[in-house]
């Protein structure tokens, strides 16, 4: 399994706990260079699938209101 399939297994809650633990380790640094290198490359990777998750549950709560409520006024404009 390769590490985007890992991933995109993540939930949520997962993916940002793991980033805290990385943004954590690297602001004590003590890695080596190499190895602070490629857990940045990972939290840049957590970061992203985060805002992915973020945005598909706001896209889905905006759906729901706009159902419960009818058009708003700024879709008719």
């Amino acid at each position: 399994m390769t590490d985007q399939q890992n991933l995109a297994r993540l939930t949520f809650e997962e993916a940002l706990g793991e980033l805290e633990r990385i943004v954590k380790s690297l602001e004590t640094g003590q890695q080596k260079l190499e190895d602070a290198i490629t857990a940045y490359e990972r939290g840049a990777a957590l970061r992203k699938h985060c805002e992915e998750k973020l945005r598909a549950v706001e896209a889905r709560v905006a759906a729901i209101v706009e159902t419960e409520q009818g058009p708003t006024l700024s879709d008719v404009e």
